[in-house]
């Protein structure tokens, strides 16, 4: 159910969902959409007055997010000439017409080789394919390499799973022991990801953000902010479906 209130001079459209929760929740989504979950025993009334007290938050959310959306990287239409980033290092892209469709790569070039040059989609997925493997591999990797630090713990090695994420850029599901990385992760220099990795690591020992998360991720990683914003800066520098 749709519903608009105006905020600082600006009116704003939210999605209100009728959920049996016990509070009202409020989620901004990175497109600017704005949702908010309350039970059916909230009045409509309460729910704007609810809203109206995360004024700020609100505005500084959607600000944020239609910056972002100037700095973002414009579509690719995957021609020769174009840039990707590849572990933070930008990597030019040349598109050969081929017998069948594979991707090669000197740490000069991207080699993009496909039957169809005009065919935008056959080159968007075919390179996007050889950039998700190349983030699986590097990513599986570390995590060999981090997880004997993480032995002594008990903790058995995890099922690694990839998936392309918005906000996050891995989870750590440590009932089910699966760590879920971001393949935009592909953008940023190795550094980087070994702090997202060890990350997700620590939250087999503390599984929360805690001060004592945090404590155990600096023993472990004494430059994490660094790291993360490394991360910050490369993360985005590709987009992946």
């Amino acid at each position: 159910m749709k519903q608009q209130l105006t905020l600082s001079n600006r009116v704003i459209t939210y999605d209100l969902q009728r959920k049996k929760v016990k509070n009202i929740n409020l989620r901004i989504k990175p497109d600017g959409s704005i949702y908010v979950s309350a039970n059916n025993s909230v009045s409509l009334k309460k729910i704007n007055a609810f809203i109206l007290s995360k004024e700020q938050f609100i505005i500084n959310a959607l600000d944020k997010y239609e910056e972002a959306k100037k700095t973002a990287p414009k579509a690719k239409e995957y021609v020769s000439g174009e840039v990707f980033v590849v572990f933070g290092r930008e990597i030019e892209l040349v598109v050969i017409s081929a017998n069948k469709n594979y991707v090669e790569c000197d740490g000069l070039c991207i080699y993009l080789c496909v039957k169809d040059e005009s065919d935008t989609e056959l080159k968007k997925k075919t390179l996007n394919k050889w950039l998700k493997n190349q983030c699986e591999v590097a990513v599986t990797k570390l995590c060999e390499k981090i997880y004997p630090s993480f032995e002594k713990y008990c903790v058995d090695f995890p099922q690694i799973k990839f998936r392309t994420m918005t906000s996050r850029w891995g989870s750590c599901h440590t009932k089910k022991n699966i760590l879920t990385f971001n393949y935009r992760l592909i953008s940023a220099p190795i550094e980087a990801i070994e702090g997202v990795v060890v990350h997700e690591f620590v939250h087999f020992i503390v599984p929360n953000h805690s001060k004592k998360f945090y404590d155990v991720l600096e023993a472990y990683l004494p430059d994490w902010k660094q790291r993360k914003k490394l991360l910050e800066q490369y993360g985005t520098k590709n987009t992946l479906n």
